[in-house]
This record gives C-alpha cells, structure tokens and sequence, in this order.
C-alpha cells in the first residue's frame, strides 16, 4: 500500500504540472473558450449549464461553480448556451486566439412549474456515463404536499427510486439497502451529521437558500468517500448580485425569512437565511406554571458571502448554525449543527480550475436534569470535524476531461461527559476517553469520449485513516471480554488503514433517445454510528475505526438503461444493483450503547449483501410533470455471533416500494399535487419466548427481524394559489394549503410488547400511530 500510495501521489504531481505547462501554450494548435454561466437576474452561477458545439454536435456542461472550458481548432464555431427554464443563447464565435465569454441567462416567460426533477440539458441523462445519480430541482421540492407545510429537501429525497425512509416522519433514510449512517450529507461540502428537527421529522435545509440538490446512490465521485451507500450533495445560494430580494413564508408551526442582495453590484454578494418555529411562544399565556416555563423550538440561520476578486479569482464563505431546544418541567434537552466552510476558486490560464476548501463542522448535544438537586446533572457529547481539500478540473478537449485532487479530514469523537449540575448535586463525574482521527484521501478521475456513442469515466481514490493518540485502546478476547488496555500519548499514530477505492461507469448510446449504462464502485467508511434505533436519535454516538473495528467496504455493481420519449419530456430508466459489503457493523442483543467506554465490546462483525431493480418514469412537461417509480430491493446480514453465523433479514429490508409524485397546472395560478407512497413494512425482532424474574419478564429472541410491520401507505394532496393583486409590482404571493395523510391511514410508528398491569406472566401488543390526517396552511412570498 505505501507504493501505490507514492505511485498515486506521482500521478497526481504528473497531472497537475501537465495541466499547468499546457495551460497558456497553444502547443496543440488549439485554442481555448472558458467562462462562467449564470442566471441573468441574480447573477446565480447555473450548475450544468449545457455549452453545444453546433458544427461539430460536440459540448461539454459547467462544474459546480458554473464554470466551462472548450479547447478546439482555430476557425469559426457556433456555442449554443442552453439550461431548462431559460432562453437559449447562441454565439457565433471566430476562435484565433484564448477566448473568454461570460454569458447570462434569462428566464423564459412561463418558466415551468412542473416538478421537475432535473434541471441539465434534455436528454443527459442518455449521454451522462454517471448512473444512480439524481438532481432535484428546488421547484420540484417547494410543490410536493409538506408535513404542516413545512417544505423539506430530506423528505422529497425519501420519495426517489432506491430510497426508503427508515421510520414514519424521520428524516433518516436508507439507500440501496445500507444503514442511515453509510450516508454522507454535505451542506457546501462540510459534513452534517445530524440533518434533522424534532427528533427527525423535518430537515435542517432551508428550501429558500439552496440552490442544488443532488444524490448519488452509487457511483460517488472519486473526490468523496468515507460512506458505503450514498452521497447527497447540497449547494447553498450564492446571493443576488443584481438587486436586493427577499423570500419567506408563514406556516402552521414555523416561518422563515430570506433576505439576499449585492453588496458591490456584479462583484460582491450575500445571502442570510433565517427560520423558527414558534409553538413555544405560546407558553406563557397558559395557566399552567410548568407549561410557561417550558421551551421548544428549532432554529436556522444561514448566511454565505461571495467576492469576485478579478477574472481568475473568487473567494465564498459560508455557514450553517441550528439548534433545536427542549426544556420541559425540570428537564432539558438540545442539539445542533455547526458548519463553515471557506473556498477559493482560481483559474490556470483557461484549462485547469482549481477550487480550495476549509471546512469546519461540528455536531453536538445535551441532555440534562434538575429534577431533585442531589441528581441533577448534564451530559454533553460532540464530534468535529477540520479539512481541507483540493480539487483541480482540467479541461483538456471537449472529448476528455480530468479531475484530481487531495484532502485531509481531522476527526475529534467527544463520546459523551456528565456532571453534576449545581453545588449540591452528588452525581460523580464521567468522563468517556475522546478519540482522534486523521482521514486523508488522494484521487484521479478521467471522463472520456470515444467516438460518438461510447463514453467512459474511470478513476480511483486512495483513502488513509488513523488513529491518533491521547487514546484508550481496549483489548477484546474471541468472546469480545475485556482483557485490557493501553494508553497512547498525545500525537502518537497508533493505528493505519490504507485502502484503494477504483471507479469505473460506461455509456453506450443506442441512438438519440436510448443507453445503456454500466458503473461499478468500492468505497470504505472508517466511522460509524452507534444506535439501538433504527430511525436514530439525536443521541447516538459517532466512533472510528480501530484496530479492534476494520472499516467497513463496499463493491456495487449497477446496470442501467435509459430511454426518452416525447422529444425529451418523459424519461425513462431501469437500473439494477448487486453490493456486497465486508465488515459492517451490528450490535448484539440488548447491547449497552449508554456512555458505555468499551462500547467496541457491543459490536458484532459480519458481511453483507443487497441487491434490487429500480424503475422510474419522469415527466416534464409544460403543466404536468412529476414522477412514477418501483423498487424492488432485499438486504441481508450474516454475523457469526447473531442468529448462529445464518443470514438474516436488515432493518432495511423492504421488497417493495411505490412512489408517484405529480403536478399539475390547473390554471396560471392554481397548481395541484400529490403524492402517494407505499412500502413494506420494515422488519422487527419479535421475542419467541419470555421468563418472569421477581415479576420482571424478560424476553428470549430466537430470530432478530424475524417479523414485520403492516404495510406502509398514504396519499398527501397540496393546492397552491398565486395570489392576483400585490402590495407593490414586485411583491409576490401564494398560498398553500395541504393535507397530509388525507385518508387517515394508520401507520404503525412502533409496536411494543408490554406487561400486564393486573397479571404480570401475561404480555399484550401495543402499537403507536404517530400521524392522522393533517391539514396545514401557509403563506409564501418574495419580493
């Protein structure tokens, strides 16, 4: 592993010093076209931007950061700029020399309001060699019907082929058949760990300041690793550049505000996001003293600045900070989210872009009581995160284009300290041993075109993870018994992982309208979390891998194929998937998962298996659009120490799964959607036999997920009327009023099995509905 580390390394040195040398030197005869593409109004840089050669039916689309390069023969060419909800642009163009072309888009007169699920050029998804990935459009998001109206990016991702919700109103979700925490969020590249309020029944992404949405399920980008089974990526605002504007909405439980703007026209601008909820501000005018003293909300704030230094330069500074805060009677509970991330992007001549990030991310909680002074206490716990990355995009001809690049992540686990609360609480101290962990990663990727119908992209990652001291390293028997320990000094590496992660996926284009797609991916996770919840709790506990925990790795193998109809407007696919998973991580029975320092001795260590098709058909036309899917899909473990070494059924073990979502125009200011979803029930573990102790039962599991809940279904129904007359020529409104669950479907959010009050040997279910039919109503606006 140390060669392929320095043959790595080599290669990357080799690509950036190739790229830099043919940057500015006409030594191909070529020259080259570059710009950024943005939206007209608000100088909103437009990710996927499509750049069309005419003469030569050749183009290429912008980054993430709306940038493009063209490198061709010196001559005359026609660019067609093109991006859906947009006018078209073309530019005639006589290449003789470098060439720089900035273009702004403007939005077509009736922008479609369908939900669109894609906003890139019509028909890329035939001609993309990526699969398994997904763009939504935050139109799309903003008309699917909303728990209490309450627009949810996390939620709307639930409702895609391949995704399945890990419990009724989590925010929690499974993909291809992988647990909640083998999914990487990102909120401008800094890692969430926690993406939900209210204990997971809303998301902490404000609609109103994101820009992109996109999940890959499979096929993650050689540039990001360290989780198995997806990577959701979401790209903030960058703010108006234009003029000041303002968005916001008035909702059932919360409302928020937007407020963004130029601070030097053209060059400079922000954008400052904020949202509440507000039921607790009610409190004080009951008469209950309890009830007046008692807090509970969540919190967004939001904020991102961007300067444009010159041509070559640009700088952005970014951040999130969320909270949600519950403190009722004599008991307090909390936690939140923090990110911030600073970036600069600099142009080599016209051919390589280089984007730098630093990244600071941090995830913590609380959970305390004053219940009586002698035991009161508070317990803290939180995990950070400090990288920084770089990533070169080399542009070497429209037909091939390169990326490559380095991170390095630091890991701080703070697995949990309680103390007393107060001079006269008598609670002893406990504090669990942190651990430190560094994460490093080099890749190469090379997307190429070969002909006109065959299309690769190849490349690999090379991931480093170690374990660093101050640390307590336990020592485990074959019966995973404590035989001791070991303490490292600060500093100290005491444990590497080295581990190659190759990328491969293919395109063959049948003819305009037809594909088919292969793509083939390793990936390891060095971290993992502890829960004895399969939808989690806001306090599970983040811990690494170490020598007594291997990382967990991941081989998925996806076949797809892809066909539009109706000139683009419906499109069509079908993928299916086998992944096998080595090392993954299950917990024995009535494992001890609380502020427990030998946790790694709950652990139970096997291999895994999944597989499953997914079909799916998009529409996107002028009033009607949406989407239509099925999935299919089985997940298995095997755990020598669970179910004596046989395979059994995953948490996420649903076969069947239906999703539609649709819109539908009804006039220019009445829109009506719905959505319908079903699924199989997901497994639980029934206990087969019980014994009473001192009139205690105790339950015998012979068969873990052995059972499973009643089928999941409902129906979610939204109008939303625009609004005709306004307070000023630019004020716009809009009314929303949705109905979730509408026929009153009983869901079974848990089912528990409870003692007799009156005959302590007898035991009886209980199940748990969390929501019935709810109407909701809110009021949106920008000016």
């Amino acid at each position: 592993m140390k060669l392929s580390f320095k043959l790595l390394l080599l290669l990357l040195l080799f690509f950036t010093i190739q790229a830099k040398a043919s940057t500015d030197d006409n030594l191909d005869g070529k020259f080259t076209i570059s710009g950024y593409v943005k939206d007209a109004s608000n100088g909103e840089l437009l990710i996927g931007s499509t750049i069309l050669i005419k003469e030569e039916s050749k183009g290429t689309a912008t980054n993430i950061y709306g940038f493009y390069s063209l490198s061709l023969k010196p001559g005359t060419y026609t660019l067609i700029f093109s991006f859906i909800g947009y006018n078209s642009q073309e530019r005639v163009i006589k290449l003789a020399e470098n060439t720089t072309i900035n273009i702004e888009l403007n939005l077509e007169s009736q922008v479609l309001q369908e939900v669109v699920v894609s906003r890139e050029k019509p028909n890329s998804n035939i001609t993309k060699p990526q699969m398994s990935v997904t763009r939504l459009e935050m139109k799309s998001i903003q008309r699917i019907p909303a728990l209490m109206g309450e627009v949810d990016v996390l939620k709307a991702i639930q409702m895609l082929p391949g995704v399945q919700s890990t419990a009724e109103g989590s925010s929690g979700y499974s993909v291809r058949g992988g647990s909640a925490d083998q999914n990487l969020i990102q909120l401008d590249e800094a890692t969430v760990y926690n993406a939900s309020h209210i204990m997971g029944f809303f998301s902490v992404f404000n609609n109103d300041a994101i820009k992109d949405v996109k999940l890959y399920k499979g096929d993650i980008p050689a540039s990001s690793g360290g989780r198995l089974s997806s990577l959701l990526d979401v790209r903030m605002k960058d703010g108006n550049s234009k003029q000041f504007e303002g968005t916001g909405g008035i909702g059932t439980i919360s409302s928020r505000f937007t407020f963004e703007g130029p601070i030097l026209k053209d060059n400079t601008s922000f954008i400052v996001s904020g949202r509440r909820t507000y039921i607790d501000l009610f409190f004080p005018f009951f008469k209950n003293q309890e009830l007046k003293d008692s807090r509970l909300y969540f919190y967004d704030l939001t904020m991102k600045v961007n300067h444009t230094i010159n041509e070559n330069n640009r700088i952005y500074l970014s951040g999130y900070f969320g909270r949600d805060v519950y403190k009722i009677v004599s008991s307090e509970f909390g936690y939140g989210n923090k990110t911030m991330t600073m970036r600069w992007n600099h142009l080599f001549g016209k051919k390589l872009f280089l984007n730098t990030t630093a990244i600071y991310s941090n995830y913590n909680y609380l959970l305390g009581s004053d219940f009586e002074k002698a035991s009161s206490f508070r317990w803290i716990s939180d995990v950070s995160d400090y990288s920084l990355k770089l990533n070169f995009n080399y542009y070497m001809n429209p037909s091939n284009s390169i990326q490559f690049g380095a991170q390095t992540t630091y890991h701080r686990f703070n697995p949990g300290l309680v103390k007393g609360k107060g001079s006269e609480s008598m609670i002893n101290e406990i504090r669990l041993p942190i651990n430190n962990s560094l994460e490093h990663g080099i890749y190469a990727l090379n997307e190429q075109a070969i002909g006109s119908r065959l299309t690769l992209k190849y490349g690999v990652r090379l991931s480093v993870f170690q374990n660093i001291g101050k640390a307590k390293l336990f020592h485990y028997d074959q019966n995973y018994i404590s035989t001791g320990s070991t303490d490292y000094s600060s500093g100290d590496i005491f444990n590497t992982y080295t581990n190659l992660e190759p990328r491969l996926g293919l395109t063959y284009a049948l003819n305009r309208g037809n594909s088919v797609k292969m793509s083939y991916s390793r990936t390891f996770q060095y971290i993992q979390q502890a829960s004895n919840s399969q939808g989690g709790t806001p306090l599970d506990v983040w811990f690494p891998a170490s020598p007594n925990v291997k990382p967990q790795r991941s081989d998925l193998v996806a076949l797809g194929f892809f066909k539009n109809l109706m000139d683009n407007t419906i499109e069509t696919s079908a993928e299916v998937y086998y992944k096998t998973m080595s090392d993954v991580v299950d917990f024995k029975e009535f494992a001890n998962l609380f502020l427990n320092e030998q946790l790694e001795g709950e652990l139970r260590v096997g291999k895994g298996r999944s597989y499953g098709m997914e079909l799916m058909a998009k529409i996107n036309r002028k009033k009607f659009g949406g989407w239509v899917s099925y999935t299919y899909s089985r997940s298995y473990r095997t755990i020598p120490t669970i179910e004596k070494g046989k395979e059994y059924r995953a948490p996420y073990d649903k076969p069947h799964n239906v999703t539609v979502v649709l819109s539908y125009d009804i006039t220019r200011r009445v829109t009506l959607s719905a959505n319908w979803l079903f699924s199989t029930g997901q497994p639980f573990t029934v206990p087969s036999e019980k014994i009473v102790v001192d009139g205690s039962i105790i339950p015998i599991i012979s068969q873990r997920n052995g059972e499973r809940y009643p089928n999941y279904h409902r129906l979610d129904v939204a109008i939303t009327i625009k609004t005709k007359k306004s307070f000023t020529r630019r004020w716009k409104g809009e009314w929303n009023i949705s109905f979730y669950n509408i026929y009153n479907r009983k869901n079974a959010w848990a089912i528990n099995f409870m003692q007799d009050k009156e005959n302590a040997n007898n035991t009886y279910v209980e199940k748990t509905y969390l929501f019935p039919i709810i109407p909701s109503v809110s009021y949106n606006f920008k000016f």
